[in-house]
């Protein structure tokens, strides 16, 4: 039985010193913020905020009184950054099962609880020993410390070599209206085939983060978007990477409290058939082909 994930999951990479720097109190009424507006699922890698931001949340997760069961945590472990919290002098990554073990351990003490609900493998490395992630996958799972395994970033060929070893649940990818490749190589098919749950990062793209030709081609149509729905053109573009048959999760890293309180609308909003294939036209700058 996999893992029940809220359809939308914030995304805690900015919540620490990385970018917005909340204070303890202030982590502790986003988490509660995103519990009241059903999204109940947390992204974290260890290596965020230079292996920092887990052991924030952890203690503001501990300040804020909420029950384990109501939420979802998730973290990705394998990148062995240069950091002044690390030995590490060279970047890497390492998926021994020795290291794949501490990281999950040490993850669970900062985010102060007993088990993860997902693991996945950050980024995929070249000297990865599929049988190796798998014993330390089914070692965690029989001592409870993780329910769910998957991955992240990972090809439809590199998940296949995992696959072999050990049940693959999901991989979270680079999807969304200005980076749509994952429906055209075949990763989404490959998910969908296997029934690995797609989560995507960086959902809305860079429509509100450049000013290139494909997104002022986009946000001329989200304009007569935005008027036809009534909704925020994000809001849009989350409906947009939602209505893939995948039934992606998207990642959706806001701390905004309005934007958090509207993030689900996306799930209600049923994006008319031709909106989306506008919406495709817009980024890719010509007809579908």
């Amino acid at each position: 039985m996999k893992t029940l994930l809220s359809p939308i999951i914030a995304g805690t990479m900015n919540w620490g010193v990385w970018d917005k720097n909340l204070t303890t109190a202030e982590m502790a009424h986003l988490i509660h913020i995103c519990i009241e507006n059903n999204i109940t699922s947390f992204d974290h890698a260890d290596i965020y905020g230079g292996y920092t931001t887990e052991a924030q949340f952890g203690k503001a997760f501990s300040e804020s009184k909420i029950s384990r069961d109501k939420m979802q945590l998730i973290s990705k472990c394998g990148i062995q950054a240069v950091s002044d919290n690390r030995t590490t002098t060279l970047k890497h990554y390492d998926y021994s099962k020795k290291h794949i073990i501490w990281s999950v351990e040490n993850s669970l003490k900062n985010l102060q609880t007993d088990y993860l609900d997902v693991l996945l493998l950050h980024r995929p490395s070249p000297l990865l020993v599929a049988d190796e992630i798998a014993e330390a996958v089914e070692k965690l799972k029989s001592e409870g410390k993780i329910i769910d395994f998957g991955l992240s970033n990972f090809t439809s060929s590199q998940s296949e070599l995992v696959r072999s070893k050990t049940k693959i649940s999901y991989n979270q990818i680079q999807f969304s209206a200005t980076h749509h490749e994952a429906m055209l190589d075949g990763s989404l098919d490959y998910m969908q085939l296997h029934k690995i749950t797609p989560m995507s990062w960086n959902p809305l793209g860079t429509v509100f983060r450049e000013d290139i030709d494909q997104t002022r081609r986009l946000k001329k149509l989200l304009v007569q978007l935005v008027e036809k729905y009534g909704v925020g053109s994000d809001t849009i573009l989350l409906a947009w990477v939602l209505k893939h048959p995948s039934q992606v999760h998207p990642v959706a890293g806001t701390v905004n409290i309005a934007r958090i309180q509207s993030l689900m609308k996306a799930v209600e909003l049923n994006l008319d058939h031709l909106d989306w294939f506008a919406i495709w036209s817009e980024s890719m700058g010509n007809k579908v082909p």
